[in-house]
C-alpha cells in the first residue's frame, strides 16, 4: 500500500508560478514511476508529466517547456514546478505512483487556479 499526499496548490495570476509536491509512503520509492495528472471542471483527467525511478521524464505537449517534474528519492517526494501558468492550467492536480508490480496509486489531489 502506498499513500500519496499532494501539497502546494493555490490561486495564482496568469504568468505566475507554483510548485506542487507529492510525498509518498513506503520503502521503495526510488523504484516507483511517478507522475502528475490533472482534471479540469467538466473534462476528463489528463496526463501532464511523469518521471521514472532513474529520472527520465516525459511531458504533455501542452506543458512542455513550462513545467518541470523532478524527484528527491531521499525524501520520497516528487515535484512539479509550473511556470508561465495559463488560465487553462486550472485544474485539480493528482499525483500518481506506479509500482514495479503494476500497482497504481493516486493522491487526493490539489487545486490549482490560474486567474487574475
Amino acid at each position: 500500500q502506498v499513500q500519496l499526499v499532494e501539497s502546494g496548490g493555490g490561486l495564482v495570476q496568469p504568468g505566475g508560478s507554483l510548485r506542487l509536491s507529492c510525498a509518498a509512503s513506503g520503502s521503495f520509492f526510488r523504484l516507483m514511476s511517478m507522475g502528475w495528472h490533472r482534471q479540469a471542471p467538466g473534462k476528463q483527467r489528463e496526463w501532464v508529466a511523469d518521471i521514472t525511478g532513474g529520472g527520465s521524464t516525459n511531458y504533455a505537449d501542452s506543458v512542455k517547456a513550462r513545467f518541470t517534474i523532478s524527484r528527491d528519492n531521499d525524501k520520497n517526494t516528487v515535484y512539479l514546478q509550473m511556470n508561465s501558468l495559463k488560465p487553462e492550467d486550472t485544474a485539480v492536480y493528482y499525483c500518481k505512483a506506479v509500482l514495479w508490480t503494476g500497482g497504481t496509486y493516486w493522491g487526493q489531489g490539489t487545486q490549482v487556479t490560474v486567474s487574475s
